[in-house]
């Protein structure tokens, strides 16, 4: 028989397990991983203080397979950037190093996705094979985590390679940023990771909680709904 527990810290781990998957996958997907230097649009505009014609200057993005720059007002009326995948296929990934990164973001994203949907189920379902889904997906989640800080501590070796070189300035290197800055997405990656290994942590106090004295006693009563929060 399916016994429905919920309780305070296994859905508060189910819902950060969600939220962790969503924050890296679209970390991964963004393009907002480097700030480019600033850069003038093809277009002028006028001063109004002046009246003089200006280029107004802009910052481009990289990411780590696409990119976002901002085109000229004559050429695309209707859009002003031009968002999208700078490479066709893997191996035009701008650097070695980040098609590196790509493959173990890859990875501990579809990991981290995995638990997230069997998450949703731990309500009705606790064990697998005698073993506690807890534990196993507190251990894919320190797996999942693992590979997530390879890539991001190979993401900025990649700093030095031609396509970031354009967009940083000559003096960018393997972790030296030249004229670029960090983006959102890199400090997003990074702290969903940091959740990651606390979403591991946390997964044996759901464990705990699902288990206790008290939701057994609730079990033993006949209840096929056992909510304690």
């Amino acid at each position: 028989m399916c016994h429905v527990i919920v309780t305070c810290r296994s859905m508060l781990w189910t819902l950060l397990s969600i939220v962790v998957a969503f924050a890296e996958l679209i970390a991964f997907m963004s393009t907002d991983w480097l700030i480019g230097k600033s850069k003038a649009v093809g277009g002028p505009e006028t001063d109004n203080r002046t009246g003089d014609e200006s280029e107004e200057p802009y910052r481009p993005s990289l990411g780590i397979y696409g990119r976002c720059i901002k085109m000229s007002p004559v050429m695309y009326a209707r859009r002003d950037r031009l968002c999208g995948p700078y490479a066709e296929n893997f191996g035009e990934i701008a650097s070695g190093f980040w098609q590196a990164t790509a493959i173990f973001l890859a990875v501990g994203i579809f990991i981290l996705c995995a638990v997230a949907f069997v998450s949703v189920f731990t309500m009705c379902i606790q064990s697998v094979l005698k073993k506690s889904i807890f534990n196993v997906c507190g251990l894919l989640q320190g797996i999942a985590g693992l590979f997530l800080i390879l890539g991001l501590i190979l993401y900025p070796a990649g700093w030095g390679c031609q396509k970031a070189v354009v967009y940083c300035g000559q003096y960018a290197s393997a972790y030296k940023l030249g004229e670029c800055s960090v983006g959102w997405a890199f400090y997003t990656a990074i702290g969903a990771t940091v959740l990651t290994f606390v979403c591991a942590v946390f997964s044996a106090q759901a464990e705990i909680a699902t288990s206790s004295d008290k939701v057994q006693e609730e079990i033993e009563e006949g209840k096929n709904l056992i909510c304690l929060l």
